[in-house]
């Protein structure tokens, strides 16, 4: 349909037109402990879930090399912030530590990941569409590699701050470990230097400013988080059996 679209334009404004495939870390697969993904890295997903994530990418550089069709690409790493569906990992531990329910971690928790503000990912999206290089790829990370393990500690530890008179204090002691998922990569982390450096792209956000923020909007929006809770879905992992996302 894009295509399409763009077949439709005057020249004039085919010049201007973009289109932004937006990816993730995912797509290159587990990392070792002593480098970091970069737009250079090979693809090695892991799931079929992450695999269908690197085939759209190819699928869209295909399109490029064969229609010239003008494209960007970026691949970022773990968002957070307001407004998260509570599947994902800091929602779900926030509401069921708020309501004295298990704190699920797969394995032993140490899965490591580089979280990412959404406020600094819109910024770096925005960035890339405008002013990005045509057919390049452009990794968009937050500096900011935390077990999940940590994640969950320090949202227990601000909740504990937070909710002073919370009857479940301390929240970590809700901490359950549940069997680890199929084809759990242990490590993802970006190296933001190319979009640093092209496009003067920096993160704002630190994990412990952006964490904060994020749960006391959780805390200020409970109705909010009813509302999306007030259907079929109660907080499970959707197509397996724990409750616990990374």
């Amino acid at each position: 349909m894009a295509r399409s679209y763009w077949n439709q334009l005057t020249d004039n404004k085919k010049a201007s037109f973009r289109f932004h495939h937006v990816s993730t870390d995912e797509v290159y697969g587990d990392l070792d402990e002593t480098v970091f993904f970069t737009e250079e890295t090979a693809y090695d997903p892991s799931s079929p879930y992450s695999a269908s994530k690197a085939s759209s990418d190819h699928l869209v550089r295909a399109w490029h090399r064969t229609y010239g069709f003008p494209v960007v690409i970026t691949n970022c790493s773990n968002n957070y912030g307001s407004h998260q569906f509570p599947e994902k990992l800091i929602p779900l531990v926030t509401l069921n530590a708020l309501e004295g329910k298990p704190l699920p971690i797969y394995g032993n928790g140490q899965q490591i990941r580089d979280w990412l503000h959404v406020d600094d990912h819109a910024r770096a999206l925005r960035l890339v569409l405008e002013t990005g290089k045509n057919a390049e790829t452009y990794n968009i990370g937050g500096h900011n590699e935390k077990t999940n393990l940590e994640v969950v500690k320090t949202i227990c530890s601000l909740l504990d701050k937070l909710v002073p008179y919370s009857p479940y204090k301390p929240h970590e002691q809700l901490i359950t470990y549940v069997t680890d998922r199929p084809g759990h990569d242990v490590r993802y982390t970006i190296d933001a230097d190319k979009i640093n450096n092209d496009l003067g792209w920096r993160a704002l956000e630190t994990f412990e400013s952006g964490i904060e923020k994020t749960i006391n909007w959780y805390l200020n929006n409970s109705e909010w988080c009813k509302h999306v809770q007030d259907g079929s879905y109660q907080r499970e992992r959707l197509g397996t059996d724990t409750g616990e996302v990374e």
